[in-house]
Order: C-alpha cells, then sequence, then structure tokens
C-alpha cells in the first residue's frame, strides 16, 4: 500500500548529515520524531488484520484506515513529545570565515531574530550567538525534526547560503549534549584560543540583548543565565584564563610573527576601529612595546577614551574619510569593525605605495571581523598579505600543552553544572501538573467550607471562620507534600526523570487533569492559526 502523501515530512528521503567535530562526544543521529513511531495504536489491529486477510478488506475500509491515521498522528505525537533544546550551528571547528561572514548577525539584530525564529511554527523560544567564530542558535524546539528544519531554512533565507551548503557544515546538538556544548562554548574551551575570556562577554550580551523580547522564554534564558555561572567558576577553579590571549592579542602575535624582528622599531601601525576587539589590539600593541599609531574610527570620543587609559603612547585619531590615505602610509593594518561589507577592495589597495623593503615588501592585513573587512582577492596581489581569524590557530598552539590540561579540570566542572541545568530544566515538565492539581485541591477546599459554614448558620464569629478556614488550608497541604515531592526534579535524590514523568501521568489520570489538550498541542495550533491569519 502506498504511502499517503501526508506522512511526507515524516519519512526523510536520507539521514540528516551531522558535522562532528573536536569533541568525541558530540555525535548526533536523526532526531527522534521521525518514523512509523507515531502511528495510533488503534489502527494497529486493522492494519494486522489487512496483511493476513487483505483480499477481502475493500478499498474504502483501507481509505478510512489512512484517513484516521493522518488525523491522529501530528496530534497523538505532541501529546507525548516533550520540547527539545536544540543548537542549530556553525563554528570555526565546522566552517570556513566565507561562509560563516554570509550567517553573521549584528548584535542590534539579535531581537528581531529572536522574533522572527520564534514566529516559526515549531519554535517556542529562541537565542541568537553570533561572533567572529561562531554562529549559533539556540532554540525550544517543539518538534526536533521540523524545528531543525524550519531553522535551517530560515537561516538559508536571510544569508542566502544554500541549504545543502549549510547542511555540509553545520552541527546539531539536542538537550544535554546542546547544554553542554554552550556551557564549553562560556568556559572558553570552544575557542580557538582556548580560555580566552572575550566569550564569556559575548554570551552575557545575549542575555542583555533578550530581555524583553518575548522569544527569550524561560528554558532559553535559563540556559545562559546557566552558562553565564558555568564560565566564572571554570576560569576562577581552573585559572584556564591565567596569562591566555584573546583573538585580538592572537591578531597582534601573528602580525609580529609575519615581520622581521629587525623592524618592529620602525614599523608604521593603522588599526580600523576602535570597539571592543580594536581597544584590546591597541592594548596588546602597546604591551608588545608598540609606542605610535594611527587609529581610524567613526567617532573620536572611542579613540579619547583609549588615550586616557594608556600612557606615553602617541595615538593618532582618524576619521573613516581618511581611512585609505592612512593605510597608503602604513606597514601593518589591523581592521576590527562591524562593517557588513569589506572595507579594503583589491583595486583599492593595488593603488597604494609599496611598503619598505625592510618588512618583505609586502603590507600586512590582518582582519579579524566576521563578516571580513578586507577583501579576500587583496591577498593575491603582491604586494600585499592578508591574514584572517582562521589564520589565528598557529599562534595559539605554543601554550596548548597547559591549557589542555586546564580544560580537562574544567569539563568535571562542567559535568557537574549540566546535571544540575537538566534536573531544573526537567523539573519544568510537571510545573503545569503541579498548577493543576494545587488549582483543583483549592476548588474543593474553597466549596467544602461554602458548604461547612453556611450549615453552621451566621452567628459564627470571625475567629472561628479563620480557624476553619486555617484548618482547611492545612488539610490540604498536608495532603498534596507527599504527590508534589514526587513530582519536583531538582536533582539531590536518586528520582529519574521517568520516575517523574510517571507520577505526573499518573496523577493526571486519577484526578482527571490531563483532559485538556496538551500544551505542546495548543501552542502548535495556536501557531499555524497566526500564520493563517496572516496569509503568504
Amino acid at each position: 500500500m502506498a504511502v499517503p502523501s501526508g506522512f511526507a515530512t515524516a519519512f526523510p528521503t536520507k539521514m540528516e548529515s551531522i558535522r562532528v567535530f573536536h569533541n568525541p562526544r558530540k555525535i548526533n543521529t536523526m532526531a527522534p520524531d521521525t518514523g512509523f513511531a507515531f502511528i495510533p495504536r488503534r489502527c494497529d489491529g486493522f492494519a494486522s488484520k489487512a496483511l493476513v486477510r487483505g483480499d477481502e478488506v475493500d478499498s474504502k475500509a483501507m481509505k478510512f484506515a489512512a484517513l484516521e491515521m493522518l488525523k491522529t498522528s501530528a496530534a497523538d505525537r505532541y501529546t507525548k513529545d516533550r520540547s527539545s533544546i536544540v543548537v542549530i550551528g556553525l563554528n570555526v571547528h565546522t566552517a570556513p570565515v566565507e561562509v560563516r561572514e554570509k550567517l553573521s548577525i549584528p548584535e542590534a539584530q539579535w531581537p528581531q531574530a529572536i522574533s522572527d525564529l520564534c514566529a516559526l511554527n515549531h519554535i517556542d523560544e529562541a537565542a541568537v550567538l553570533s561572533t567572529c567564530n561562531r554562529m549559533e542558535i539556540y532554540v525550544v524546539a517543539l518538534s526536533q525534526h521540523r524545528g531543525v528544519k524550519e531553522v535551517t531554512d530560515w537561516m538559508s533565507k536571510v544569508s542566502g547560503v544554500p541549504v545543502s551548503e549549510l547542511c555540509q557544515h553545520r552541527f546539531l546538538l539536542y538537550n544535554e549534549d546542546a547544554t553542554h556544548h554552550l556551557f564549553e562554548v562560556s568556559a572558553g574551551l570552544d575557542s580557538v584560543v582556548l580560555g580566552e575570556g572575550q566569550i564569556l562577554g559575548q554570551v552575557k550580551q545575549v542575555v542583555k540583548s533578550g530581555q524583553g523580547v518575548p522569544g527569550f522564554g524561560r528554558k532559553i534564558s535559563g540556559l545562559f543565565k546557566h552558562a553565564i555561572t558555568v564560565g566564572k567558576r571554570v576560569r576562577t577553579v581552573t585559572n584556564i584564563s591565567t596569562g591566555s590571549v584573546s583573538v585580538s592579542s592572537a591578531a597582534v602575535d601573528l602580525a609580529l610573527m609575519k615581520l622581521p624582528e629587525s623592524s618592529y622599531a620602525n614599523v608604521r601601525v593603522l588599526v580600523v576601529g576602535a570597539g571592543k576587539m580594536g581597544k584590546l589590539v591597541i592594548k596588546h600593541l602597546v604591551a608588545k612595546g608598540c609606542t605610535e599609531m594611527v587609529v581610524v574610527n567613526r567617532t573620536e570620543d572611542k579613540v579619547v577614551a583609549i588615550c586616557q587609559n594608556i600612557k606615553d603612547v602617541q595615538i593618532t585619531y582618524k576619521p573613516l574619510s581618511e581611512m585609505f590615505a592612512c593605510a597608503a602610509e602604513a606597514d601593518v593594518v589591523f581592521t576590527s569593525t562591524a562593517s557588513e561589507t569589506p572595507l579594503f577592495l583589491k583595486e583599492q589597495v593595488q593603488t597604494f605605495p609599496p611598503v619598505n623593503d625592510q618588512i618583505r615588501g609586502k603590507r600586512l592585513f590582518v582582519d579579524i571581523s566576521v563578516p571580513r573587512n578586507v577583501e579576500s582577492c587583496v591577498s593575491d596581489l603582491e604586494t600585499a598579505c592578508v591574514f584572517n581569524v582562521d589564520d589565528l590557530k598557529e599562534v595559539v598552539e605554543a601554550n596548548k600543552e597547559d591549557r589542555l590540561r586546564k580544560s580537562m579540570e574544567a569539563q568535571g566542572i562542567i559535568k557537574v553544572e549540566v546535571r544540575q541545568f537538566e534536573a531544573w530544566k526537567d523539573s519544568l515538565e510537571t510545573v503545569p501538573t503541579i498548577k493543576k492539581l494545587r488549582a483543583y485541591a483549592e476548588r474543593i477546599r474553597a466549596s467544602e467550607v461554602d458548604k461547612c459554614l453556611s450549615k453552621m448558620g451566621n452567628d459564627i464569629t470571625k475567629e472561628k471562620k479563620s480557624a476553619i478556614y486555617d484548618l482547611s488550608v492545612s488539610i490540604v497541604n498536608k495532603l498534596l507534600h507527599g504527590p508534589m515531592q514526587h513530582l519536583r526534579c531538582d536533582g539531590s535524590d536518586n528520582r529519574s526523570l521517568n520516575e517523574i514523568l510517571e507520577n505526573m501521568h499518573a496523577l493526571n489520570r486519577i484526578f482527571g487533569l490531563d483532559t485538556d489538550m496538551s500544551e505542546l498541542k495548543q501552542k502548535i495550533q495556536a501557531k499555524m492559526e497566526q500564520t493563517r491569519r496572516q496569509g503568504p
């Protein structure tokens, strides 16, 4: 029998390709909500009969069975599924900078991206972490398979990168693996520069940008807030960031590696951009002995603020309009701006005068921006040499051994923190049942108290009414204490999540609390109805 067309989305033509990178623990298979598992039991008997006595079953009955499957499959699945935390991303380990820069989302656009993602049918919450080394989207998906597909399609739409190309470079992590990954990121264990501290500030910025945005919900905000705590704890306990280099300092070291040592005293330096990254570049240039540089920025105030904190160094401010003139006079150009288009094109750079032979006749461009500020084909010129964030790996190899030892210690901390977060997240699954059970008990308590007071007449004193009320509340609280304890999962006892959920389902059945439509199904239907109203 042919599979009805309505099942098309549930049966992928091939397994999802999952990119596996440096952590061998992060191996994922197809989302678990695909395949035949959702076929309702009530159809099993009919299907079995059809197999045994196929010649006796008329076509109308077969069509009816298929129709029933179509009507009930999705609904039944959503009543059984639990929402999942999923990360869909590309980073320096899985994708080159030329792909990452197309997907980069400026910080100012993160709130809008959250709103757009949560408008998708199967996405309930979302967050965006977009830096020079990564573009990662964290979501609470009401259906793993559908949610991943919708987010991937959205990424392709906003970036112009075909879905097939995204799938070659993206990685997918679910639930505990997604949590573990973000904690590693926040701790600096997933960075090119192991233990670097800038990423923790970027994770904090995700929380700051998400405040007040409806789609930055309880689970995702809780995940990122816990990640900040983990990042701080790892750095405090292991000292993994002690003496570590950031992307900016690695860029300075790379430039020094490429310059002859004899030219250090005379090299002419230009820094384009005085934001967070540019400020760190200036700081590390000074630490390496640079006493004179030109800084080009859109406004002067940031450069003035930097100069106030750095003494005995000549920092000359120039406006953006003089950028090309300054670059023509520089031997080394560092770029770190938020421009979405290249600032230096090949046809512009080839007009620059040659640099001093003392630095081997090539002007160095060290571009740590994503999207890149220097067009990649500039490196085709004989008079220029271009390096980007992907070229920094050779710089950080020197002190990697000590940080790898510290990272092993950090993994033990992360393992404990993941368990605590997962316990908190899992406990949220029982919140609706806890609320329903309390409301159910309160309705009975209030009704019985009213009946009791009406039988006692109007001459009862306020003190007696208060005593009866307090007694009823106390009885209800004591009766509910046991069931409530068996619905809570805080990681402090040995109860498994399955046991907690079994208790929840048992209470739902005993007290008739599950007569309402499931929360997941309600959210799905509400989103689909909203999409229909908005039209194509």
